[in-house]
């Protein structure tokens, strides 16, 4: 029996959404199919923190879940590093 593979990747808190959820985002860049100039996008979940552990600007790893509610059904998995205070 082969056991399911789960997505896993790095996103950058971009807020913190009431208690024990936060938003985060990857950006990505791709090349427009006509013109060839390089497109910035980005796609942002919202994700379980169980721990209220995550900060905004903290880059952390999330995985795929099951669903904890309507919009949320990613988890996070840990803080990968800390956002620099200013």
């Amino acid at each position: 029996m082969q056991e399911k593979k789960v997505k896993t990747e790095k996103a950058v808190v971009i807020r913190r959404i009431g208690d024990k959820s936060v938003k985060v985002a990857i950006d990505y860049t791709v090349k427009h199919p006509k013109y060839g100039k390089y497109i910035r996008r980005r796609t942002t979940f919202s994700v379980h923190d169980a721990l209220n552990s995550a900060s905004v600007g903290d880059l952390v790893e999330i995985t795929q879940s099951r669903p904890y509610s309507k919009t949320k059904a990613w988890r996070l998995v840990g803080v990968l590093a800390k956002a620099a205070e200013k």
